[in-house]
């Protein structure tokens, strides 16, 4: 009886630390998903004001696609917006599907990472 209770036990403790684990894993992943769409949408400069030397803007439009379709391609769900000109904003939304704990009922749990980028203007090492 006891051999029984004890194999159940440490069963169910090996799930928990096994699906624990893979939802922080999952976490680590959406946050580092939502920082490179950030970094993918700073690339979208308005190029008028950049050759101009002027301070750098994001093409607001391009930033959204291009990071819209960085997380399309990554297979999670996000919202991008941009702030001041030359903040992007990232949050993404993911799922992690436990293994062990939904044979007890532990359903899909939600996941989700955010990110900021600052678009800069640098000359010799120093933003300008």
């Amino acid at each position: 009886m006891w051999l029984a209770l004890a194999t159940v036990a440490m069963t169910l403790c090996v799930g928990i630390a096994v699906d624990l684990g893979g939802h922080v894993h999952a976490q680590q992943r959406a946050h580092a998903l939502a920082a490179q769409a950030a970094r993918t949408a700073g690339e979208e400069v308005a190029v008028a004001e950049a050759v101009r030397g002027e301070t750098p803007t994001v093409d607001t439009a391009a930033a959204r696609r291009a990071a819209n379709s960085y997380l399309a391609r990554a297979g999670v769900t996000g919202r991008v917006s941009v702030r001041a000109g030359n903040v992007l904003h990232v949050q993404v939304t993911d799922h992690y599907t436990p293994v062990f704990l939904g044979s007890i009922g532990v359903g899909t749990l939600t996941v989700s990472g955010e990110s900021t980028a600052r678009l800069v203007r640098a000359v010799n090492g120093t933003e300008r």
